[in-house]
C-alpha cells in the first residue's frame, strides 16, 4: 500500500541525496507529498523526514536506472536535476516509479503526465547550455579570465567540457549569479564550488580597450537597413544581454587617461 501523503522528504540538495530520496520512497512504499532541498525548504504542517545522503543507497538507484529503464532514462534524470523545473524531485520520482513498472519504453511514453515534463525540462537545459557556449563573455582580471552568467538552469556542469577544451591552458572562472556557484578551471583541473558573491578587481587599461573594441565591432557590423529586433531577440534572447560585453552601456568609446598613459580613442 502506497502511503506518505502527509510526509515531506528533505535532503541536502545534491544529486546523490535526491537518489536517496528515490531509494527511501521505493523501500518504504510511500510517495511523499513533496521533496525539498534543505536550503529551499518551506514551513509545512506535514511530517518532515530528513533523508541523509548515503553513497550505497545512491549507487543502488543509479545502477538500477540503466539496468531497468535504459541509459537514456539516466541521462534524462541527470538533466532534469540541473533544470529549473518546479518540484523537479517529485517529477524524477514519478518518472522512475513509472519506469520501474514499465521498463525501457518509459522514455518513449511522451504523452504520459510523468514523462512529458521530464523531456521538456531536459530540452530547456540543453538549449540554454548550447546558447551560452556562444554568449559567455570573458574578461581578464589579474591573469584569470572571468565570466558571469545568469542562467535559468544549472548549466555549469554542461559548460565545463566545452570551455575546458577550448581554454585548456588558461585559468578561468564562470560565475553563475542565479544559483550562487562558480566553475573554476586551473592547472587542467575543474571544480564547481558554491560562491554567493563575486568581487572583481577593476579591469586594466588594455582589457578595457579590448572590451571597447569588441563593443565597437558589434555596433559597426550591424546593417541599419536590415535591423530586425524580433529576429535579433530570437537568435540572442534578451535575458542573456545583461552579462554580454556588447550590451554594456558603461563601456565608453574613449578610454580615460590612467597612470600617465595617453587617452585612447577607438577607430571608427
Amino acid at each position: 500500500m502506497d502511503t506518505g501523503a502527509g510526509v515531506v522528504y528533505r535532503y541536502d540538495g545534491s544529486f546523490e541525496g535526491m537518489m536517496c530520496c528515490v531509494f527511501q520512497s521505493v523501500y518504504r512504499r510511500e510517495t511523499p507529498a513533496a521533496i525539498e532541498a534543505e536550503e529551499a525548504c518551506q514551513e509545512t504542517f506535514c511530517t518532515i523526514r530528513h533523508i541523509p545522503a548515503d553513497e550505497e543507497q545512491a549507487d543502488r538507484v543509479l545502477r538500477s536506472i540503466p539496468e531497468k529503464l535504459g541509459t537514456d532514462a539516466l541521462t534524462l534524470v541527470r538533466l532534469v536535476y540541473l533544470s529549473c523545473l518546479p518540484e523537479r524531485e517529485m517529477a524524477v520520482l514519478r518518472f522512475l516509479r513509472l519506469g520501474y513498472k514499465t521498463g525501457p519504453r518509459v522514455t518513449r511514453m511522451l504523452t504520459d503526465a510523468a514523462v512529458a515534463p521530464m523531456w521538456k525540462a531536459s530540452r530547456e537545459v540543453l538549449n540554454e547550455s548550447h546558447l551560452l557556449k556562444g554568449f559567455v563573455r570573458f574578461s581578464e582580471r589579474g591573469g584569470v579570465f572571468v565570466a558571469e552568467i545568469e542562467p535559468k538552469n544549472r548549466v555549469l556542469t554542461l559548460l565545463h567540457t566545452h570551455f575546458s577544451q577550448r581554454m585548456a591552458g588558461e585559468n578561468f572562472l564562470i560565475y553563475d549569479r542565479t544559483h550562487g556557484e562558480a566553475l573554476l578551471h586551473s592547472g587542467g583541473r575543474v571544480r564547481i564550488v558554491p560562491l554567493t558573491e563575486l568581487h572583481l578587481p577593476p579591469a586594466e587599461a588594455q582589457e578595457r580597450l579590448f572590451q571597447a573594441l569588441w563593443k565597437r565591432f558589434y555596433d559597426t557590423v550591424a546593417i541599419e537597413g536590415r535591423y530586425n529586433p524580433v529576429c535579433r531577440r530570437s537568435h540572442m534572447p534578451q535575458r542573456f544581454w545583461n552579462t554580454m560585453t556588447e550590451f554594456d552601456g558603461t563601456i565608453p568609446d574613449t578610454l580615460p587617461e590612467q597612470d600617465g598613459e595617453p587617452r585612447v580613442a577607438l577607430p571608427r
